[in-house]
């Protein structure tokens, strides 16, 4: 859950206050849970809600950063660290319901018809938000590469 509260939100601390929301209201709804699936399926779309509700506070807030002495709980390891923070600072300049699809999609591995289901769209719906969240990231880097010399 901390994994796809952070790419999303793209700020560990609020990240772990997300994750750690979604693991209070499980233990709140245990009950209600059916089966290991369901498990999944519920952590998954609880977590997808509280990071978009989220996402629409950080935008009506002023943040001030942690400063150069902060360090993350976790680190991401990654075989290019400069392409994967591009690529996490483009995905986090999409708008929330396409950040959604393709945190679902690439970290979570889901199937579009489990990420219809999960966020309540048509199966069209989360194929288009997905084409026109990677047709942006796309002209990103592109933009990118033309303006970065050669």
């Amino acid at each position: 859950m901390y994994g796809i509260a952070w790419n999303f939100l793209q700020t560990p601390a609020i990240a772990e206050e997300v994750a750690q929301d979604v693991f209070l209201e499980l233990f709140k709804n245990l009950a209600k849970i059916d089966s290991a699936a369901h498990l999944v399926y519920w952590l998954r779309r609880s977590t997808t809600n509280r990071c978009i509700d989220q996402s629409r506070k950080m935008a009506r807030r002023i943040e001030v950063p942690m400063g150069p002495d902060f360090h993350p709980a976790v680190t991401a390891e990654a075989s290019d660290a400069l392409l994967s923070e591009s690529l996490r600072r483009h995905v986090a300049e999409l708008p929330e319901w396409q950040r959604a699809v393709v945190v679902l999609r690439f970290q979570e591995d889901m199937d579009l018809s489990e990420i219809a289901a999960m966020l309540r769209i048509p199966l069209n719906t989360v194929k288009s938000r997905l084409r026109r969240a990677l047709d942006s990231l796309r002209e990103s880097f592109e933009r990118r590469q033309k303006v970065a010399p050669a």
